[in-house]
């Protein structure tokens, strides 16, 4: 069945996670749409970003061009620092990723389980280039973890599989999934769909995404029967 529906754009899918984020959080972005969402915070919205290379207060991209190339995010963009924002070396910003001081992360993935294993650094293709980063610090030092990612690879692949293929970032770590079609938590009963996109079926979701999913009351853990497939 051919999916006929508008997916969210990479801007559209960075504010929607942008508006689930708590005010009070201490946030790291990774790489790729993550780094958007520093452009999509509510107004008023008291979030303190955190990049891995060393920036506690990060603020976005620096307006009508007034760069400076020493102050960059994690995906070497330029950024800016807000008021009381500090810098540190690798080692401190390290520290507060593995102690437990991130409320959240919000990364991209290559694959995500439906045990919510995170696989976002290698494809094992010959010409990739593995780049962990600190990406496996991070998700088991943050608090909870989001996924921001394309529902299906370039070639049409799920990206949310019932297993890994590709070498895994963390066990067992991912709590919320955001894609340019859906939102789907990971939890105890499987996966849950919380929100899709209009004129997206249940259907037409589940065959886009090879684990099993369920529809769900927004923000319950109770499961209600998904439409029959």
């Amino acid at each position: 069945m051919t999916a006929n529906f508008k997916r969210l754009s990479r801007a559209e899918m960075a504010a929607k996670v942008a508006n689930d984020i708590p005010d009070g959080s201490y946030v790291n972005l990774g790489i790729g749409i993550p780094t958007l969402i520093s452009k999509c915070l509510p107004p008023g919205r008291d979030v303190i970003l955190h990049s891995e290379n060393g920036i506690l207060g990060m603020g976005p991209a620096p307006a009508g061009g007034n760069v400076d190339l020493s102050l960059i995010n994690a995906s070497k963009e330029p950024v800016t620092l807000l008021a009381g924002a500090s810098i540190t070396d690798h080692v401190t910003s390290f520290a507060m990723m593995r102690g437990g001081h991130i409320d959240l992360t919000v990364l991209g993935a290559f694959q995500v389980s439906s045990q919510g294993d995170l696989a976002n650094w290698d494809t094992g293709a010959p010409d990739a280039i593995p780049a962990v980063g600190g990406a496996m610090d991070l998700v088991v030092g943050a608090r909870q973890v989001f996924v921001v990612m394309e529902h299906v690879s370039k070639t049409g692949e799920p990206k949310i599989v019932t297993e890994c293929t590709y070498p895994l970032t963390g066990a067992r770590v991912v709590d919320r999934i955001y894609t340019d079609c859906a939102v789907i938590d990971v939890t105890a009963s499987g996966l849950m769909v919380r929100w899709m996109c209009e004129g997206l079926t249940f259907q037409q979701l589940q065959e886009m995404t090879e684990a099993p999913i369920c529809a769900a009351l927004p923000y319950s853990d109770d499961c209600v029967a998904a439409p029959p497939l």
